[in-house]
């Protein structure tokens, strides 16, 4: 429902459609505008949220690299495990809520739970600088040290 005036996003969320989501980003006096009026009329009992600015991609290209390097590098608990796993393991140790599931086969299990993608600047900034000290105490090579602080 982008871009949607706020009566459209009023009718959206008391049934006028089988959704009931609706995203706004205040980019402006304009959305915030749309914002408050939207409050003033939405039902009682709608769930508001409120996130910072997404990541970056520079960060999201920090973060994959050191990742990668860490994943080349290291193992953990005698086992070697993928960039998507080790993600997985340091939103884990953040206090992100991670779980690992077993496939379908049993054999393997995989994780659910928090998308990097989801993180704001702020969250990811914090996750980079988390996998910084833990690949510094850990004897990690970074080979690209220029990427020091991405916006």
């Amino acid at each position: 429902m982008k871009d949607a005036s706020a009566e459209q996003i009023v009718q959206f969320m008391m049934g006028g459609s089988k959704v009931s989501r609706a995203l706004l980003r205040i980019d402006g006096p304009v959305s915030r505008a749309r914002a408050a009026n939207l409050l003033a009329r939405v039902p009682e009992g709608t769930r508001v949220e409120f996130k910072g600015a997404r990541r970056t991609l520079p960060q999201n290209d920090k973060m994959w690299a050191m990742l990668s390097e860490i994943a080349r590098q290291k193992t953990h608990c005698g086992r070697r495990y993928t960039a998507d796993n080790w993600k997985s393991i340091f939103m884990h140790a953040m206090g992100r809520e991670t779980i690992f599931v077993p496939s379908l086969d049993g054999e393997t299990f995989f994780p659910i739970g928090w998308r990097s993608s989801d993180l704001s600047k702020e969250e990811m900034s914090e996750l980079i600088e988390f996998i910084a000290a833990w690949g510094a105490q850990n004897g990690v090579v970074f080979l690209d040290e220029a990427w020091e602080h991405p916006a």
